[in-house]
C-alpha cells in the first residue's frame, strides 16, 4: 500500500492507497481483502495509532473488520498488510466489549472534573466552632 497525507479524505477511495488526514484524526483505506468496502480507523488513544518513520506507515492494533461480510482481519505494518487469522464469534464479541471500554475510558479521561465549590451562605459565616 502507498499512502497519502491528505486534509479531508477524497470522495472516490482508490485500493491500495491509505488516505491520511491528520487534521481529522482519521486514516481512510479500501479493504485489502477485495470486497472494496471503505475502511475507516479513527485515530486516538482509545482506537488506532498511527506511526509514520518518515517513508511508510503503520497502524496499532490490527484491524479487525468483523460487521463486514469478508469479515477480514489484518495489521498495516510499513504500508504493507499482514493478514491475521481468523476471529472466532466469541473473540469478536470480546474485542467489541473490550474496545468499547477503552473508549468510554478515554472519554471520561476527557472530561474535566468540576472543582467541588462549597456554597457560601451567609448562614455559614455565623457557624459556631
Amino acid at each position: 500500500m502507498n499512502h497519502k497525507f491528505v486534509e479531508y479524505i477524497p470522495k472516490e477511495i482508490e485500493e491500495d492507497i491509505l488516505y491520511v488526514s491528520t487534521r481529522f484524526k482519521t486514516v481512510v483505506h479500501k479493504c485489502p481483502c477485495g470486497c472494496k468496502e471503505k475502511i475507516v480507523t479513527p485515530l486516538s488513544p482509545a482506537a488506532w495509532e498511527l506511526t509514520f518513520n518518515g517513508e511508510t506507515i503503520s497502524l496499532y492494533p490490527s484491524i479487525g473488520n468483523w460487521k463486514l461480510k469478508c469479515k477480514s482481519h489484518y495489521w498495516i505494518k510499513n504500508n504493507e498488510v499482514r493478514w491475521s487469522y481468523s476471529f472466532s464469534e466469541m473473540e469478536m464479541e470480546q474485542v467489541d466489549e473490550k474496545d468499547r471500554y477503552d473508549r468510554e475510558a478515554y472519554l471520561q479521561s476527557k472530561v474535566t472534573p468540576k472543582r467541588n465549590i462549597k456554597k457560601r451562605t451567609i448562614w455559614n459565616f455565623f457557624k459556631w466552632k
